[in-house]
């Protein structure tokens, strides 16, 4: 019997997950749960590490005997570390607006195509390089750690940085495996400043006897990890905080049309490369909640589903990923707005506003999928939905209708599971990734969601491809 315990950090929460395994099978619970919500100095947006690592001293607690440990969390955010590895500042929110020009205001050091070609990423103003770039930290610093890294440094002392983490940078070269040296030196960021590269499932050291494990750093990876239906013509779309579509391919996609198609090619736990493209997610969902109640209002995930079920459908659409929507604060009237620069009225019922959402995320995907099928020659018949918009039901059913396939969703502890499986191949008791997937398929319950496509879909998604979408 092993016994491990994974950290699974959203931008929002924040959990630990307890699991044994017996040889056969996994079995695992929560133990521990908590907010993560950002703190804002002088204006700027960061995460609140000295928190965060008190919650992962209360979930040790209760964890008791365990062999081993790994966090996952979001990508491309980072903590800088001056020579005695005291962190400089709270690490940056990717969303801190420091970076809202850093794509025009850096164009002049390296052509994007050569940016992309060299490192894989779709060019986004959060990546981990942009923030680099307009960090006034950055020359007082001796050392950089992303975030799962940060809090394995914390507990075992030692600095590494794990690939699939490395991946979402922009600076990391996928072919190689390697930092890119012309990226570097076109931004102006010293090599020195980076831990030693691992590969997935690297035990990196220990905390009171406890291994600590870098398995997949970015969540989206673990979740990868964990899908069970890998046939050449199926998709995933891990779905959380972020929606991140896209498939497995063995090497990367680096063409001008696939920048220019903004997808990303980001390294999997199992060697492949994860193609993919970053759509906002249940965020829109949760800001809206969120926003909702602080106005007094009580409204409860379910309430606010079964309010869009009954809203008029394809009265109102958004581009999820529109700047517009990006930042927090009062998401209602940001999409009031965007409807009305768009040409469309501006939605005034709860149900509506969620409807929209809800709706525009569907046909966004089927949007993703259409570009990446350009890309890769695939034509799928099977999109795997991983994550916790496994349990948005709602959700399921509009993107199986919009995207005219079955949608297989789950595991809903997609993420947790795979950082566990990977712990588990890391400590030698599974041999790779495809045996943690068959115990998961084994053990897991997997929902299909059959489409009920119709023209009102078709209609629909002419309208946002047309009017809506990049506007």
């Amino acid at each position: 019997m092993k016994t491990v315990l994974a950290f699974d950090f959203g931008a929002s929460s924040g959990r630990a997950i307890k699991a044994n395994y017996d040889g056969t099978k996994i079995t695992y619970k929560e133990i521990h749960r908590f907010e993560n919500n950002p703190i804002i100095q002088d204006g700027q947006v960061h995460h609140d590490v000295d928190m965060i690592f008190c919650e992962i001293k209360k979930a040790l607690d209760k964890a008791g005997d365990i062999d081993s440990l790994a966090f996952d969390t979001w990508g491309v955010d980072y903590a800088l570390l001056d020579g005695d590895d005291n962190i400089i500042c709270p690490p940056f929110h990717y969303r801190d607006r420091r970076t809202a020009d850093a794509i025009e205001r850096l164009k002049g050091r390296m052509d994007y195509n050569d940016l992309y070609a060299k490192s894989g990423n779709q060019i986004m103003n959060i990546n981990t390089l942009f923030q680099l770039c307009s960090d006034e930290n950055l020359s007082k610093a001796r050392s950089i750690l992303f975030m799962p890294d940060l809090f394995s440094f914390l507990l075992s002392g030692n600095k590494v940085c794990e690939h699939t983490i490395a991946s979402t940078s922009q600076m990391l070269d996928p072919n190689s495996k390697s930092w890119s040296r012309e990226i570097l030196d076109a931004y102006g960021i010293s090599r020195d400043i980076f831990p030693p590269l691992v590969p997935s499932c690297t035990v990196n050291g220990e905390y009171n006897g406890i291994k600590v494990i870098s398995v997949a750093g970015h969540d989206t990876q673990c979740a990868v990890a964990a899908m069970p239906c890998t046939d050449d013509n199926s998709a995933f779309l891990s779905c959380g905080t972020w929606s991140l579509i896209g498939c497995e391919l063995d090497a990367p996609i680096l063409t001008k049309e696939s920048n220019a198609l903004e997808l990303s090619n980001e390294l999997g736990a199992n060697g492949k490369i994860n193609y993919l493209k970053n759509i906002s997610g249940l965020w829109l969902i949760q800001e809206t909640k969120r926003h909702l109640n602080s106005l007094g209002n009580s409204y409860s995930y379910n309430d606010l589903e079964q309010m869009a079920r009954t809203s008029q459908p394809f009265k109102y659409l958004i581009d999820p990923d529109s700047p517009m929507l990006s930042a927090h604060g009062n998401l209602p009237d940001k999409i009031k707005l965007f409807c009305e620069s768009t040409g469309q009225s501006a939605p005034q019922a709860v149900g509506e506003l969620v409807r929209c959402i809800y709706e525009s995320l569907a046909l966004k995907y089927r949007y993703a999928l259409e570009q990446i099928s350009s890309c890769t020659g695939k034509e799928f018949t099977c999109l795997n939905l991983l994550g916790g918009g496994t349990k948005d039901g709602f959700l399921c059913e509009l993107t199986a209708d919009s995207i005219d396939m079955p949608v297989k969703a789950g595991p809903v502890e997609a993420t947790a599971l795979g950082n566990i499986v990977l712990q588990l191949v890391a400590l030698g008791e599974l041999e790779d990734v495809n045996q943690g997937r068959q115990i998961i398929m084994s053990g897991e319950e997997i929902k299909e969601y059959k489409p009920h496509h119709s023209a009102e879909w078709d209609k629909a998604y002419e309208i946002f491809k047309s009017k809506i979408v990049n506007k």
